[in-house]
């Protein structure tokens, strides 16, 4: 079986947890889809570009959960979620899944 890509673990775990949270209206349970998705790909990132790139790519990840909320308010909240998304999978396309 093909590894799944970490650009899609960490954008699907932004995007799957937006999605849980708005239809159960529980924002943990979202939050935990979030985190699920970024640990899955934290080990291929750590193995690829090291501690640094790992912890960079994280901050990515986390950085752009912070900024959806304002840009929600400017743009709403599918498309702030959809180009969030999109910024954390070409990072992580990027640093590492081009190599493998």
């Amino acid at each position: 079986m093909a590894r799944i890509p970490t650009s899609l673990l960490a954008a699907g775990g932004l995007t799957g947890g937006f999605a849980l949270a708005q239809a159960t209206k529980q924002r943990q349970l979202g939050g935990a889809v979030f985190a699920a998705g970024t640990l899955a790909a934290l080990p291929r990132w750590y193995r690829t570009v090291g501690a640094g790139g790992a912890a960079a790519l994280t901050g990515v990840t986390v950085g752009a959960m912070g900024v959806s909320h304002p840009l929600a308010k400017r743009i709403g909240a599918w498309p702030s979620v959809a180009v969030v998304s999109g910024a954390v999978a070409l990072a992580a396309w990027a640093a590492v899944d081009r190599r493998d």
